[in-house]
């Protein structure tokens, strides 16, 4: 058996590639869905938004360009907030990311799947 820190690299890489698969239609990074997802769950200051994907910024620094980049598009006013474009946009590719993790959990019984992340949680704990 591999141990945990493999398959946790592993996931984290195939997870990355695979979630091209739902956003690239729509010209989406993985990290501009995270940015306007937390954006739609009330994140509306680059502050705001990094702290809710701190584990990102630590190696990537501030998500700010993401939100201008989202901005640029029409999806976000200038104080972050969606706009009519940009709560469509959430909306469609919200379901897509939605079947998308049906198709990564497929097999994995909800106490399966609640019971690992509790578990990867405390790890995280343990060693901070």
């Amino acid at each position: 058996m591999k141990p945990l820190g493999y398959w946790l690299r592993h996931n984290h890489e195939l997870l990355e590639e695979a979630f091209d698969q739902p956003l690239g239609a729509h010209h989406l990074t993985r990290r501009q869905w995270q940015v306007l997802n937390a954006v739609a769950q009330g994140a509306h200051t680059a502050d705001q938004v990094d702290k809710a994907l701190e584990p990102f910024t630590v190696d990537e620094g501030s998500m700010a360009p993401h939100l201008d980049e989202l901005q640029n598009r029409g999806w976000l006013t200038s104080d972050h907030r969606l706009t009519t474009e940009g709560r469509e946009a959430h909306r469609e590719i919200e379901a897509k990311v939605q079947t998308f993790r049906a198709r990564a959990t497929h097999g994995i019984s909800e106490d399966d799947y609640l019971t690992t992340v509790r578990t990867l949680e405390r790890m995280a704990e343990n060693l901070t």
